[in-house]
């Protein structure tokens, strides 16, 4: 069981390294492109990237037929839209705290489950989250030039993620991750297209590289967590994705230089602290709706 855990732990942290790669690759191609094409490009080499896992499922592979086709316009809706909203921030925001804005949605789920699935969340998480936001505001420091549109859509990033993430537990009782994974990356290729279109830029060789090294960084780590899930309790693979933060900050610091102030780590430190808070007071709720 140890050893379990401790494998689920590492794939956990893989993956956590492979998005905060990601995140800083999106960041390298958006000096120079528009962030239309960058979300059409990232969702076109993830899809690229998942059919070799795709063909390797062979026989076992869940039909493709859904009954809830509204459903997965709606995860892919908020899931695109909080990949615009991440992918504008990161292009204007230091990498660590536009991560760490995006990875705010446990502080938002809760909230999201009860209002749409009826399940109300636990009272004992109601300070974490007041700490969290707090928290988010330090980050955000009101005032600060790229505070505004930028903090504002790197907070929306996570809102749109938190939705997203109840939208696929509302599915997950009838519809089989590769099926979720698979709808998700057609459709948010195809909405994005029109999009890039009218914002269209050639890439240079740097941002090609850029873009298809992050389409396959983005799937791998995708892979890495589902992998961390089946080996580890669900709220231990949820906390030590903040690594991913940490992560974050390093490649900031040696890539851009970007140095976090005193507020942004106290806004850090709080954010991380109520998250797994509250990932762990949800798993651990015995009247959790499953």
């Amino acid at each position: 069981m140890r050893q379990e855990l401790g494998r689920g732990a590492a794939f956990a942290i893989g993956g956590a390294a492979a998005f905060a790669c990601m995140s800083a690759l999106i960041k390298l191609a958006g000096s120079d492109l528009p962030n239309p094409v960058i979300v059409f490009f990232r969702n076109l080499f993830a899809l690229v990237a998942l059919l070799p896992w795709l063909a390797a499922t062979g026989r076992s592979r869940p039909s493709m037929r859904t009954a809830r086709p509204g459903m997965h316009l709606l995860r892919t809706a908020t899931g695109l839209g909080a990949m615009y909203c991440f992918f504008y921030a990161i292009s204007q925001m230091p990498l660590a705290s536009a991560v760490l804005l995006n990875y705010s949605q446990p502080l938002f789920l809760p909230f999201i489950a009860w209002a749409w699935v009826g399940e109300r969340p636990p009272t004992r998480i109601y300070p974490a989250v007041l700490v969290g936001f707090v928290g988010v505001i330090l980050i955000l420091k009101p005032g600060l030039d790229w505070a505004g549109p930028a903090g504002l859509a790197g907070l929306g990033a996570g809102i749109l993620a938190a939705t997203s993430m109840a939208s696929i537990r509302r599915m997950s009782t009838t519809e089989p991750t590769l099926r979720i994974v698979l709808y998700f990356s057609v459709l948010a290729t195809l909405f994005s297209a029109l999009p890039a279109a009218a914002f269209w830029q050639t890439p240079d060789t740097t941002a090609w590289l850029a873009l298809a090294a992050a389409g396959v960084v983005a799937t791998a780590g995708q892979l890495l967590l589902t992998q961390a899930y089946t080996l580890a309790p669900a709220a231990h693979i949820g906390a030590l994705i903040y690594t991913t933060v940490l992560f974050a900050a390093l490649i900031g610091w040696l890539v851009w230089h970007e140095t976090p102030d005193a507020l942004s780590l106290a806004g850090g430190a709080a954010v991380i602290l109520a998250a797994v808070i509250v990932v762990f007071a949800r798993r651990a709720s015995p009247g959790r709706a499953t």
